[in-house]
């Protein structure tokens, strides 16, 4: 380049160019390398580079995962340990790399703490890394390997100060061969609660700790004298089993100071495996259930946890109370199901745990609440109804979160648990970066919670309803170590809803309800069906002389046909509801008519038996049987159109019922048969059958013909004897007079032992297996006389 400008005339050579250009090439090549850290504005519609060496630049070339934060809230002393993992998803070598703790600055609310956790990972470092002696040293992470690290630090060289929530990191510091300086590489962030000693003011805090299981046990019941009972399937046994959601969420919720939260249908149902029980395996092929020993520990185990404490228990099933007002108020009688369901779940609990539940709170799905839901858990007599914040918003500019209970009118109150809190654990916990992240994003919420003004508040925490094993597990290392923190103290429900309601707190329910939850409910069309079922279940009952047998199952059914559980499974709760109408219509028609062929009556009166079946367990009374003439003109019975008769049927017997008939005319009439129960409503279905009247049958033609013959015969055997006695006394004539007068006396005497030929059987009806009438005879046709089929 400088003999160039030396002199302008003379051209470099070829080789000299070349090595011009290389050099140039190798003095940008740094640059270049540092352009990616530098902000630049990419030209509209510029393509992104996609080479090798940019795909591992940037934070997100190494996963930084942090598995384990222990103690989760530290105290002065204390060494805080934090243990995770890097992966290097680059397509290079990252070498010369060290893993780090840093501490940033502290936050000023709640919703700081909401934003920082969106970026918990990516962008640059921030904070100031902890001295590199506590680091560790990766000299070498090719590309796809993951290496494990653990950390840990003292308290005091974590440098904190006032109390508060500080932005803590583990970041991994490392180079590539693109790249080849020291720059962040990966990056996880999350959150350290510092409060070393108690707080001037502590908040009295409510955990609940929800037992709700979707519906397993079904309205069937074994046809014996202990009725056992039938699960559609084996998934209760394994969650109250070792290792199982419930047995877990048991044991876990013994360990803290919480309120149960109980579903009464949960506590039946596993009283029911308590005894033998049978399961539907494929195809509905019913097997022995064998999971007593479990059932019976998991509900000692209950008991013994709830023993002085107060449980506060759902309306029977936890039915949806959202669904019950926006769409089950439409259809008559759907209420009712919510005051039977709050009676049943009083009666379980006590039954069963031994213990008296608070049945005063309402829990509508999620916490979202409107009037219309508010109308109808009061009516059935909850007067407590838990919501939730973020469906429950403030709306008078507080700076802080008010104390959870308020009135909101009509001795009402609304307990308004924290929605921050309350969808902490939600999510997928296996995953340990997921798990650790919620508890100490969990505990950052609580302290600033606390910080945000010195006046003592009630908060409860409302988790999901129906937690994971896993998400159990987070929720109580959550409540554990806040419970041992410095800034709170638990509390009772009843005492939260008892404490002093901020005036500046709104009381006003809110008029809209979440679209994306209604979506969730249940159609009108599924309470149709639910009021169908019972109208048949009434209809059903008053027959019966042990009601109960059929009452309890099937109310509780019903019960779990409207649980809130349906919503995370709508496409079976409309299989749920079938099985419950098609199982009831199954047992209704062991009580029926059975079917009869074409009827013929010989003469003007007979009788005709009509037989019911009752192939049911128990005995059924008060059912009506009414015959009626298809022609009250040709056929009457009973002297009239028709005819009824009290119907009283034992177990596993037939009754066969007989109506009296006048005919008119001959010919063939249409008659019907009804079950009615003993309010006029019909049971079962109609049975129609033909009735052919004939004057003279052909038996009795038979029988006419026999008789005349029998005449002749004994005619014809006088003759003979009067020859032979004339032949006996030869050359004598008898006189015609002695003739005559001995013709006379022949006549007188007894046929001997002659004797009218046996008559054949009568045909029987398959449904009449007993003659219900005399044999007939060739007098005249009187009332009474039976039917010739």
């Amino acid at each position: 380049m400088a003999e160039a400008a030396d002199f302008p005339t003379v051209s470099p050579s070829p080789a000299r160019r070349l090595l011009r250009r290389t050099g140039a090439l190798l003095a940008a090549a740094p640059l270049l390398a540092s352009l990616p850290l530098l902000p630049a504005a990419t030209p509209a519609g510029a393509a992104t580079p996609t080479t090798a060496a940019s795909s591992a630049t940037g934070t997100s070339t190494v996963a930084v995962a942090v598995n384990s934060l222990s103690p989760s809230a530290p105290t002065d002393g204390d060494t805080v340990t934090v243990s995770g993992r890097v992966t290097n998803n680059g397509k290079q070598t990252v070498t010369g790399a060290h893993v780090g703790l840093r501490v940033g600055a502290s936050y000023s609310s709640r919703t700081t703490v909401d934003e920082a956790a969106k970026r918990g990972t990516g962008g640059a470092a921030d904070g100031t890394e902890v001295s590199r002696k506590y680091g560790k040293k990766l000299p070498r992470l090719a590309p796809g390997v993951t290496q494990d690290f653990t950390l840990s630090v003292p308290v005091k060289a974590l440098h904190l100060g006032a109390d508060g929530v500080y932005q803590l990191s583990v970041a991994l510091m490392g180079q590539t061969a693109a790249q080849p300086y020291q720059q962040t590489l990966g990056i996880q962030r999350t959150f350290l609660p510092w409060q070393p000693s108690g707080a001037d003011t502590s908040t009295k805090t409510t955990a609940l700790w929800p037992l709700i299981s979707d519906s397993h046990l079904t309205a069937e019941t074994g046809a014996n004298e202990q009725q056992t009972p039938v699960f559609d399937d084996n998934d209760l046994a394994k969650q109250i089993g070792p290792g199982g959601r419930l047995q877990q969420m048991l044991a876990l919720g013994s360990e803290l100071d919480v309120t149960w939260v109980i579903d009464p249908d949960l506590l039946a149902s596993v009283d029911a495996m308590t005894e033998p029980y049978k399961v539907k395996g494929p195809g509905g092929k019913l097997r022995a259930g064998r999971n007593q020993a479990n059932a019976k520990q998991w509900l000692s185990d209950l008991e013994t946890a709830v023993q002085g404490q107060k449980v506060v228990t759902l309306p029977f099933a936890d039915p949806d109370l959202a669904s019950l007002a926006h769409t089950g108020t439409k259809v008559t009688g759907s209420l009712g199901h919510l005051k039977d369901a709050t009676d049943a779940a009083n009666l379980t609990v006590q039954t069963i745990l031994h213990t008296k539940p608070d049945t005063s709170y309402a829990w509508p799905a999620e916490g979202a609440v409107d009037r219309d839901i508010v109308k109808v858990a009061t009516s059935a007599g909850a007067d407590k109804i838990i919501a939730r914040s973020d469906h429950f918003p403030e709306t008078g500019g507080l700076t802080y979160t008010p104390s959870a209970a308020r009135p909101i009118g009509g001795g009402a109150s609304a307990v308004v648990a924290d929605g921050r809190l309350s969808t902490a654990f939600q999510g997928d916990m296996t995953v340990a970066e997921n798990s650790t992240l919620a508890v100490q994003k969990f505990l950052a919420q609580s302290l600033m919670l606390n910080k945000q003004t010195d006046k003592q508040r009630s908060v409860v925490v409302a988790p999901q309803r129906m937690p994971t094993a896993s998400q159990a597990q987070t929720m109580a290392r959550a409540l554990h170590a806040l419970q041992e923190g410095t800034w709170t103290q638990p509390q009772t429900l009843s005492a939260a809803v008892k404490a002093k309601p901020d005036p500046a707190a709104t009381t006003r329910v809110p008029r809209a309800y979440p679209s994306s939850l209604r979506k969730q409910e249940l159609p009108q069309s599924a309470f149709e069906q639910i009021q169908a079922t019972q109208r048949d279940l009434e209809n059903f009952k008053v027959v019966l002389t042990d009601q109960s047998r059929v009452v309890t199952p099937f109310g509780r059914a019903l019960d779990r046909e409207m649980s809130t559980s349906w919503r995370a499974e709508s496409g079976t709760s409309g299989k749920f509801r079938d099985g419950v109408s098609s199982y009831l219509s199954g047992l209704a028609e062991q009580v029926a008519l059975i079917d009869k062929s074409e009827v013929k009556l010989s003469g003007r009166s007979a009788t005709i038996p009509v037989s019911v079946q009752n192939n049911l367990w128990q005995d059924v009374d008060h059912l009506t049987l009414r015959l009626t003439s298809g022609n009250g003109t040709r056929l009457k019975i009973g002297g009239d159109t028709f005819q009824d008769q009290e119907v009283k049927i034992a177990s596993g017997h037939s009754q066969s019922v007989k109506f009296t008939t006048t005919a008119k005319a001959t010919g063939p009439i249409w008659v019907h048969a009804q079950l009615y129960t003993q309010d006029g409503a019909p049971y079962g279905e109609p049975l129609a059958f033909k009735v052919d009247v004939t004057e003279v049958t052909p038996t009795v033609m038979l029988v006419i013909a026999g008789g005349v013959l029998l005449l002749v015969l004994a005619g014809y055997r006088m003759y003979q004897q009067r020859k032979r006695a004339v032949a006996a006394q030869p050359g004598k004539d008898a006189p015609e007079g002695d003739s005559a007068a001995a013709d006379d006396e022949e006549a007188d005497e007894p046929a001997g032992d002659s004797a009218a030929p046996a008559r054949a059987d009568v045909p029987q009806q398959p449904s009449d297996p007993t003659a219900d009438t005399a044999p007939e005879s060739t007098d005249p046709s009187g009332t009474g006389e039976r039917v010739d089929r």
